[in-house]
């Protein structure tokens, strides 16, 4: 004879019209007085006395697991609630992969019932086709989106958390232009806004992001006091209007064939803008629209792989345009400024960013960085050039 369980201790039961067996545990009530006896169900007895430990386990610990609730209502949740403040390429990045890999992939999977051997797997699977960069990113979504989870008591513990991350596929590496593809860029489309952009790039080493929202308020192109032509790199298109960091923030000098050129530049967009009866803003884009909005990064890619196509570039759709910092740096490097310079020049904490990413070749002279630029690039300004 077995002795029949008192009120509240599990139960487990054969469910002959499912195949299988099913687990009951009281909880006790829920506010409005019905009973919180929650089920589960396993092939075995063994596999739900189980589930029915976790369930304990659960409400010792305040959680309020559902069986209906997957991953991709977590990530949802997330996407809607965990990035406020982001910009809006940020959250659409995010977005983008949150659906095309951890949704599409996992989505599926009851939250309660993710395992780190199942998001390991999943890893494996991916580190096949996808950059380490790429892993990393939807790797810190999954995470992301448990801990949302669990602090809505949704889930106990962030399984995700549980796993290493693999390698990945090898990322495209960056490349910089030589001395004389250099040359050849900064001779194509003479007169356009591109052409000025890429010479902003290219001789000062400002970031992409820096350039696109550069105003002609912190472009100073003639000497004041004892200061030389130079721009004020205060911006970037990063969240709040901020620089990547706190010594990205600087001022540089300009070569003195761009300050010739911005003048010529900005005596063109004056003229245009008075053809399409709109008033000179001071505080306007230097790279902006004939309206005077700040350009995309899609924008400025197309016409920047135009302007390298009338180049000579037989393919112009394997260059970037934060290329041209990098091209800054290994030019400079080439004709003999130190790393040091170079690092204070492009704002670099410290040297080794420097050396590891940026520098593609290395020369032990000393030369200073505008005053480099304009030997190396204007020394023809009366006729010389490249010669």
């Amino acid at each position: 004879m077995t002795s029949r369980k008192s009120n509240g201790e599990d139960s487990i039961y054969w469910d002959k019209s499912k195949g299988r067996y099913i687990g009951a545990i009281s909880l006790g009530y829920f506010p409005d007085g019905r009973r919180n006896r929650p089920k589960v169900s396993g092939k075995t007895k063994t596999e739900v006395r189980a589930k029915l430990r976790e369930k304990k386990k659960e409400a010792e610990a305040g959680v309020r697991s559902r069986a209906t609730y997957t991953v991709e209502k977590a990530v949802r949740a997330w996407l809607a609630h965990g990035l406020k403040g982001r910009d809006k390429g940020s959250i659409e990045t995010y977005t983008r992969m949150a659906t095309n890999h951890v949704i599409a992939d996992l989505g599926r999977a009851k939250l309660t019932d993710l395992t780190p051997d199942a998001v390991d797997c999943w890893l494996d699977e991916k580190s096949m086709v996808l950059a380490k960069s790429s892993l990393e990113m939807i790797l810190s979504i999954l995470r992301r989106s448990i801990s949302h989870a669990q602090r809505s008591d949704l889930v106990m513990r962030n399984v995700a958390e549980l796993v290493e991350l693999p390698d990945g596929q090898p990322g495209r590496p960056s490349k910089s232009l030589t001395l004389k593809q250099a040359e050849s860029v900064l001779a194509a489309r003479k007169g356009s806004w591109v052409h000025v952009y890429v010479a902003v790039s290219l001789l000062v080493g400002i970031r992409t992001e820096e350039v696109r929202p550069l105003t002609w308020s912190r472009v100073h192109l003639s000497p004041e006091g004892e200061f030389s032509p130079h721009i004020e790199v205060w911006r970037s298109v990063r969240r709040h209007g901020e620089t990547k960091t706190q010594r990205s923030r600087r001022t540089l000098g300009m070569p003195q064939g761009l300050v010739e050129l911005l003048a010529e530049h900005r005596v063109t967009q004056q003229a245009r803008r008075e053809r399409l009866g709109l008033t000179w803003d001071p505080d306007g884009f230097v790279f902006g629209t004939d309206v005077g909005e700040q350009r995309t990064a899609n924008h400025v890619r197309r016409n920047f792989r135009a302007l390298l196509r009338d180049a000579g570039f037989p393919d112009p759709t394997q260059w970037t345009p934060r290329e041209l910092r990098h091209s800054f740096v290994s030019i400079l490097s080439d004709q003999g400024v130190p790393v040091e310079k170079i690092a204070q020049l492009v704002g670099h904490s410290s040297t080794r960013v420097t050396e590891a990413v940026y520098r593609h070749q290395i020369r032990p002279v000393i030369t200073e960085g505008a005053e480099a630029m304009d030997e190396i690039f204007f020394r023809g300004v009366n006729g010389n050039a490249g010669d």
